[in-house]
């Protein structure tokens, strides 16, 4: 392996922007042992390694988008029997970022189901961001495109995080989505880091795509001007109704290589062990922990699909000796 990555557990090298896609196949291409040996020294010189940020995901607007991610049970594209809910009133977001907040949550996420948001729903939001973060908790919404002017009334009202997944490589992107553009995403990611708002971008494994579209979707992260403060890795949900209802399972090895070379790749950066945990074993979750992940949504559903129960995170935070991150 002849990329510099870290001399020794404990060092902090310079952040890299000038990724090539054949670097962080050579990544990908490292023995088991040795990828996570690398990226755990990298993960304990820039984080505390038994700290685990808890963030919750609260769907605030359900269904009905006119997008057509292939993944999503949300589309009016598909039958996946997604229930269509309004956007929530703003006592009853507060009731659940205070619950939240109870049970150990340091950031409160909301998605809503837009495909890009008018002026007046942004407008809507602007209460709730405020009224989430009173509480002491930090706050993300995922709402769609967004354009510069949209993106600074967010900031104007205090937004810490905007969640908008790249979710696959530029040359698969096509595939799975054809309502919007990959640059229309790379678009409102830039309108986002220009407003001053963090970005929270990662994407999904398990699409079927290949090895060398994971390697593409974490070098357009990590090539950015300022790598994503927050990087969430998902593996697919397979949902019926779906066009990716049967796509065949990614090897879970595969996804703990990808944690792995996305910690390396972003060393500074929180890597959240997003969707599909449910179907991951506890000694899975524990090895990506191990590779740099170092973020989980808690709670019981995930927008509409389901999530680990707060009692197993816990039964395995307690095993691994790993504590909430105080945010």
């Amino acid at each position: 392996m002849t990329l510099q990555i870290a001399s020794e557990a404990g060092t902090k090298t310079s952040l890299r922007h000038d990724w090539t896609r054949q670097d962080v196949l050579d990544l990908y291409g490292m023995s088991f042992n040795d990828l996570l040996f690398e990226a755990h020294g990298v993960h304990r010189a820039y984080h505390e390694p038994n700290q685990v940020q808890i963030a919750t995901l609260l769907s605030i607007k359900t269904g009905g988008c006119p997008e057509d991610c292939k993944y999503c049970p949300q589309s009016v594209h598909y039958e996946a029997g997604v229930e269509p809910h309004a956007l929530m009133k703003i006592e009853d977001v507060m009731e659940a970022a205070r619950a939240a907040k109870d049970q150990g949550a340091s950031r409160f996420c909301m998605g809503a189901a837009w495909r890009s948001p008018t002026e007046r729903q942004i407008e809507q939001m602007v209460p709730i961001i405020e009224g989430v973060g009173s509480l002491g908790l930090e706050t993300c919404v995922t709402l769609g495109m967004l354009s510069d002017k949209q993106a600074s009334r967010l900031a104007e009202a205090g937004l810490d995080y905007y969640n908008h997944n790249l979710d696959t490589s530029p040359e698969y992107y096509s595939q799975i989505i054809s309502t919007r553009t990959f640059e229309d995403r790379l678009d409102t990611l830039h309108h986002v880091r220009d407003a001053g708002i963090n970005v929270c971008s990662g994407g999904i494994v398990g699409m079927g795509e290949s090895r060398a579209d994971r390697a593409g979707m974490l070098t357009e992260l990590a090539n950015m001007p300022q790598h994503p403060q927050s990087v969430p890795i998902n593996m697919l949900v397979r949902v019926e109704g779906t066009p990716l209802d049967e796509v065949e399972d990614l090897d879970i090895f595969e996804f703990i290589r990808t944690i792995a070379v996305a910690r390396i790749m972003m060393p500074a950066s929180w890597v959240r062990l997003s969707a599909g945990r449910t179907e991951m074993s506890r000694e899975a979750q524990s090895l990506c922990f191990f590779a740099g992940a170092n973020s989980i949504f808690g709670g019981d559903k995930l927008l509409t699909t389901a999530n680990p129960e707060q009692d197993a995170d816990r039964a395995l935070f307690k095993t691994l000796g790993i504590t909430a991150h105080a945010g």
